[in-house]
């Protein structure tokens, strides 16, 4: 359990609305958050470690694992789909749609994180579009928790992933999106979760890092809220503790073959901040279980 003395006064100043027993009872217990990374779903054979079609199944086997233990929120980490010969809009584009009808059934809200592979080939209002999702950046309250969704596909330049060609290597967060980030959690008074596909924990120089990783750290770290920050990308677990806040990193769901098992898991976060994290298949290896 890790304890975020920083929240002084934060969750026990939630405002609940009247006869709302349910949230109230979410609050008391803290928020239970269904995980998965890197899905990277098509209908295509094998490619190295990548198993594509497997993640159709491990995706139905963790949406039942959530539903089981009644998560209050399912996010997955980016990079949803991927392609099979070729980059092929309308081919990703039925993919997507296969994958997100097993996302879908999860009983409760469902945040999707832009990954590189996810806006490749379709367009980031395409993918949203198609996930119901409005926004690719944005923040949510659920069960006495903030939770913010962060997009960092971007080019070092501040062109946005699919408006022009890309390196997923080249990776941003705008200062425009850091502007909003740093305004969204003064306004907060309730324990933080961030999620966002690309790494916020490494060297700058690290082709899965974010260029301005240091800039939005200082973000994070300034408002004194930040109990954890999740991310996907690198396939690996991973966990690093950098100004006080836990940076966490998951294996993905699409790597491995049948002997490999699945890759979820179900953060916990308490009403003060504390952390813990169940994992299921190689989830259930990361330093934070």
């Amino acid at each position: 359990m890790i304890t975020r003395r920083e929240f002084v006064g934060g969750a026990s100043a939630l405002i609940l609305s009247a006869g709302s027993v349910r949230e109230a009872a979410a609050v008391e217990r803290g928020i239970r958050i269904g995980l998965c990374a890197d899905p990277h779903y098509a209908d295509a054979d094998p490619r190295g470690a990548r198993h594509y079609r497997l993640s159709l199944g491990r995706m139905r086997e963790a949406v039942e694992a959530w539903n089981a233990a009644g998560v209050d929120l399912a996010v997955e980490l980016g990079d949803f789909v991927d392609w099979a010969a070729g980059p092929n809009l309308d081919q990703e584009t039925a993919f997507l749609r296969v994958i997100e009808a097993e996302f879908r059934r999860v009983k409760a809200p469902r945040c999707h994180v832009l990954g590189n592979h996810c806006v490749a080939t379709v367009p980031k209002t395409r993918f949203l579009r198609a996930v119901g999702q409005r926004k690719a950046h944005y923040s949510i309250n659920r069960a006495g928790v903030h939770c913010v969704v962060l997009d960092a596909c971007f080019r070092s330049d501040g062109v946005a992933y699919g408006e022009a060609p890309f390196d997923w290597t080249d990776c941003e967060i705008p200062q425009t999106q850091r502007e909003w980030l740093a305004a969204d959690l003064a306004r907060t008074r309730l324990p933080t979760v961030v999620f966002v596909h690309q790494r916020l924990d490494l060297p700058v120089a690290n082709h899965y890092a974010v260029h301005s990783s240091p800039e939005v750290r200082a973000v994070l770290e300034r408002s004194g809220k930040v109990a954890a920050v999740v991310m996907g990308h690198s396939h690996e677990n991973d966990l690093r503790r950098i100004g006080g806040i836990p940076y966490i990193a998951l294996d993905a769901m699409v790597d491995g073959g049948l002997e490999a098992g699945n890759a979820f898991s179900i953060l916990h976060v308490a009403s003060d901040g504390g952390l813990r994290l169940e994992g299921f298949g190689r989830h259930a290896a990361h330093p934070l279980t």
